[in-house]
C-alpha cells in the first residue's frame, strides 16, 4: 500500500498537472472550433477513467495540439455532431489494436515520420493560430493562411495581438525563473497575466464562451453513425486512432526515460486509451492522447502512482463545475499565443539539422511529410511519409554489388546483395557490357552471395543465359 509520502507526493503534482492541463484542454477545444468545455471533459476523461489503468503510471492523457488539426477539419466537414461518433469509432478501433497486441508495432514507424507529423501539424497549428492572435477569421485552407498572413496587419486586433504575444514572453520568461516558482505552470501564468491585463483595462478583445460543462456534453445518437458510410469519415477514424496511438505510444517512450519506475506496457496503454476515447465519444468530447507536455510536468512534480493522474482529472472536474465564469474572462488572444508557443514547440529544427548532416535521405522524409500535410491534409501527409519511408527503406535494403574476375581464360561475375526490380537497370547495365565480349567467351556468374533474387531479375538473367552459348563441357550460367 501506498504510503503517506507517496500519497502527499501525487497529490501534490496532481495540483500542477491541473495547472498544466487547463489553458491547453481550452486552448486545444478552440482551436478545434468546439466548445471550450469539451477540452476539459476530455481532460477529465483522461485523468478519471485512462488514469487508472496499468499501462503507463505516469503517463497523462488529455486533448493534444497534435489532433487539433484533424478534429477542426472534421468538424468542418461533417458538424460537432458528428465528432463523438468519430471519437468512439476511434476509441473501439484502439482497444481493438491493443486486444490483438499491435501497440509493439508503433514502435516500427519511422521517426523521421513521426517528426514530420508534428512540424506539420506545428505548422498548420502555427498558421491557423496567427489569425486567432490577431481577431481575424481565418481562410479555410492552410495554403490559403499561409498567402493571406501578410494581409494581417490590417485587419488585427492589436490589443489582442499585444495580449497574446505578452502570453508568449511570458510563459519563455517563466522558464528562466528559479525552480522553486516553476512549479506554477509557464502557461498559466501568461494565461492568468494576459487575463489580468484585459480586465483591468477594459479591452474589447473576444474571450471565451462558456455554456457550462453539462450544456455541452452531447452524446452522439444511433442516427449519427449513418456518417460512418462516408469514405472521408472513416478515413478520418483510421487517422485519429493511428495517430493518437502513434503519439501516446511514442511519448510513453519518452516518459519511461525520465523515471526509474514501472515500465510502460504498450498494449495494455493502447487499450487504455481506446476507452478513453470510447468514453469521450459517448460524451461528444474531443479525442485524446497521452500528452509529452504533461506528463513530464506530472514527472518533475514528483508523481509516484497512478493516483496522480487520476486526481488531476478530478481537480478539472471541480474547476469547470465550480468556477466556468473564470473561463469567459480568458481572452482568446491568450490561448491563441499558448497554442502558438505549442506549434513552435513542434518544429524539429534541432533534428532536422541533426539529420541532414548524418542521414540525409531521413531528412527528407521529415520535410517531406511536413510540407504534404500543409499542402492536403494530415492523413494524406502522413500516407505521403509512410510511403516515402517505405520506398526509401526498400530502396537501402536493395543493395546490389557486381564484381568481375578473372579466373584465367574464364570471366567470373559475381552479384552479391539483393536483386530486386529496384536494382534491375544496374543488372542489366552489367549484363548488357557483357555482350560486348567476343560470342563464346566463357563467362560464369556467380550468384552464390545473393541474399533475394526476385522473379524481375531472374528473368533478365534467364533471358541472357539463353543469348550465350556455353562452351562444349561447361553447364549453364546459373
Amino acid at each position: 500500500m501506498p504510503g503517506v509520502g507517496t500519497f502527499r507526493d501525487d497529490f501534490g503534482a496532481s495540483v500542477v498537472v491541473a495547472l498544466v492541463a487547463l489553458p491547453l484542454c481550452v486552448g486545444v477545444a478552440v482551436a478545434s472550433g468546439v466548445p471550450a468545455e469539451l477540452g476539459i471533459v476530455t481532460g477529465v476523461v483522461g485523468g478519471l477513467v485512462t488514469g487508472w489503468f496499468r499501462g503507463s503510471s505516469l503517463q497523462v492523457s488529455g486533448p493534444a495540439a497534435g489532433l487539433t488539426v484533424l478534429v477542426y477539419e472534421a468538424v468542418q466537414a461533417y458538424g460537432l455532431p458528428a465528432l463523438g461518433v468519430l471519437v468512439v469509432s476511434a476509441g473501439v478501433a484502439q482497444l481493438g489494436m491493443g486486444v490483438l497486441r499491435l501497440g509493439r508495432w508503433f514502435r516500427a514507424i519511422s521517426v523521421a515520420v513521426v517528426q514530420g507529423m508534428l512540424a506539420g501539424i506545428g505548422l498548420v497549428l502555427i498558421c491557423g493560430q496567427l489569425y486567432a492572435l490577431g481577431g481575424v477569421k481565418a481562410p479555410g485552407h492552410t495554403l490559403a493562411k499561409l498567402r493571406g498572413v501578410h494581409e494581417l496587419g490590417t485587419q488585427a486586433d492589436w490589443a489582442a495581438v499585444l495580449l497574446g504575444a505578452g502570453t508568449i514572453a511570458a510563459m519563455v520568461a517563466w522558464r528562466r525563473m528559479p525552480a522553486r516558482l516553476r512549479l506554477v505552470p509557464g502557461a498559466l501564468v501568461g494565461v492568468a497575466g494576459a487575463t489580468a491585463v484585459a480586465a483591468l483595462l477594459r479591452l474589447p478583445v473576444e474571450k471565451v464562451r462558456v455554456t457550462g460543462v453539462l450544456a455541452a456534453v452531447s452524446p452522439p445518437d444511433w442516427g449519427g453513425f449513418a456518417v460512418l458510410a462516408s469514405v472521408g469519415a472513416v478515413g478520418t477514424v483510421v487517422a485519429l486512432a493511428l495517430i493518437a496511438s502513434a503519439e501516446t505510444l511514442f511519448s510513453a517512450a519518452a516518459v519511461d526515460r525520465m523515471h526509474d519506475g514501472p515500465r510502460t506496457e504498450y498494449d495494455r496503454e493502447l487499450i487504455a486509451q481506446g476507452v478513453g476515447n470510447s468514453v469521450c465519444g459517448l460524451l461528444g468530447a474531443l479525442p485524446m492522447t497521452a500528452v509529452i507536455v504533461r506528463s513530464a510536468a506530472n514527472v518533475e512534480a514528483g508523481a509516484r502512482t497512478r493516483a496522480a493522474r487520476v486526481m488531476h482529472g478530478a481537480w478539472l472536474l471541480l474547476f469547470a463545475v465550480a468556477f466556468p465564469q473564470l473561463l469567459e474572462s480568458v481572452p482568446l488572444a491568450a490561448l491563441a499565443g499558448v497554442l502558438l508557443h505549442a506549434g513552435w514547440k513542434l518544429l524539429p529544427a534541432r533534428a532536422v539539422a541533426a539529420l541532414w548532416r548524418t542521414h540525409r535521405g531521413e531528412a527528407m522524409v521529415l520535410l517531406a511529410t511536413a510540407t504534404a500535410i500543409v499542402v492536403t491534409n494530415l492523413f494524406e501527409g502522413v500516407l505521403v511519409g509512410l510511403g516515402l519511408a517505405v520506398a526509401k527503406a526498400a530502396w537501402e535494403t536493395s543493395h546490389m554489388h557486381i564484381e568481375q574476375v578473372w579466373e584465367g581464360e574464364e570471366l567470373c561475375v559475381r552479384v552479391v546483395g539483393s536483386a530486386s526490380f529496384l536494382r534491375l537497370p544496374k543488372l542489366l547495365d552489367a549484363l548488357d557490357a557483357l555482350d560486348a565480349l567476343p560470342h563464346g567467351h566463357p563467362v560464369r556468374l556467380d550468384l552464390g552471395g545473393l541474399r533475394h533474387l526476385d522473379h524481375a531479375c531472374l528473368t533478365a538473367l534467364e533471358g541472357w543465359e539463353r543469348k550465350r552459348t556455353p562452351l562444349p563441357g561447361r553447364e549453364g550460367v546459373i
